[in-house]
């Protein structure tokens, strides 16, 4: 995951793509107006066992940018350029809580599996009580770090990023997830769209206007 430290809000979008670099540099060209609407990093991860999926994280400065983004047209002309035949759903979300499992004298490693869940839990409170009583567990299972997001317009819809040391350890956490991920089993469910698993592709930072 990316060593940038994002700001409070998140959009967030998981679909599939015709060309993942003719969408990336669609996006670069368009980053004047990524930061007139309050954007400041654009991260984009792969799919490693599906092709063509991709998951996208806009780092928002301002709640209200949000709206902003998914009124603004240019989110349609985005996905025509993706070639998707649908507008996905897009997560739109405030930081609950990053917690890092790393230390301190850690270094990056590009080569960490991203897995991203979007679901719904009963009570989100409850649900961080959970895990940090089972930060032990994740790190025993490779995860070195979690960000935790709630959406904005519904209480109990979540977005959990979860960084993990690499494609085998990912594995055994998908099949086996502790108790304390209960995400895990409510991805694919309804209208959220099943577990992404994928690694670092691109990022761009974004200056702020004005």
């Amino acid at each position: 995951m990316s060593e940038y430290d994002p700001h409070s809000f998140i959009l967030a979008c998981d679909f599939r793509v015709d060309d993942v670099d003719r969408m990336w540099k669609w996006l670069t060209k368009h980053r004047d107006g990524l930061s007139s609407i309050g954007a400041h990093h654009v991260v984009l991860y792969e799919s490693i066992w599906e092709p063509r999926r991709v998951l996208v994280t806009i780092g928002i400065r301002h709640a209200r940018s949000i709206r902003d983004v998914l009124r603004s047209p240019a989110i349609f002309e985005w996905f025509d350029i993706s070639g998707a035949d649908d507008i996905p759903p897009i997560f739109g979300g405030e930081v609950v809580e990053k917690i890092d499992l790393r230390g301190p004298s850690a270094q990056h490693h590009i080569g960490r599996v991203v897995v991203g869940v979007m679901s719904s839990v009963d009570d989100v409170s409850q649900l961080m009580v959970k895990v940090h009583d089972g930060l032990d567990r994740f790190k025993e299972g490779g995860v070195r770090q979690i960000w935790v997001y709630r959406a904005l317009d519904d209480g109990q819809e979540v977005l959990i990023l979860q960084e993990i040391e690499d494609e085998a350890s990912a594995r055994q956490w998908i099949e086996h997830p502790d108790a304390a991920a209960e995400w895990m089993s409510h991805a694919g469910m309804g209208a959220y769209p099943t577990r992404f698993v994928g690694s670092f592709r691109h990022l761009m930072t974004i200056d702020e206007q004005g």
